[in-house]
């Protein structure tokens, strides 16, 4: 039983670290969700994340979760990627695009997506520069 003492004096401290403050499972800030929406958006890192010109008052926003509008309150601030997100909210990129699902899905933001990358160019084009640059 002294062992059973000493674990309900550190039930109260499982859920907090002095340095960290509260511990929150990922899941529980999601709800167990692991896929942004029922549509299943797909969150690139870099997308850009911006707040939405119409989006919801103020007063909606309270009924949002903090997570929620900690990230809102990042993206007033300056459009940021997924990525930028997740490391100023501290929270793990699966967390940070599940709750953008939510967001978006609710009109507070927008995403534009990355551009996908240039077409390198053809080996004979780069050949052909690099003898010009030699002959020069």
């Amino acid at each position: 039983m002294a062992g059973m003492a000493g674990m309900a004096g550190m039930s109260g401290s499982q859920w907090y670290d002095a340095e960290a403050g509260p511990l929150v499972r990922p899941y529980a800030v999601t709800g167990g969700r692991t896929r942004p929406g029922p549509g299943n958006v797909r969150f690139d890192l870099i997308a850009l994340v911006d707040l939405a010109a119409d989006a919801p008052g103020s007063a909606e926003e309270l009924l949002l979760g903090p997570e929620h509008r900690a990230l809102l309150t990042l993206c007033r601030v300056e459009t940021q990627s997924v990525a930028e997100l997740a490391a100023d909210a501290d929270l793990p990129v699966g967390v940070v695009r599940v709750l953008l699902g939510d967001l978006l899905e609710a009109g507070y933001v927008t995403v534009s997506r990355p551009v996908p990358p240039a077409q390198l160019p053809d080996e004979k084009i780069l050949r052909d520069v690099i003898d010009g640059l030699r002959a020069l």
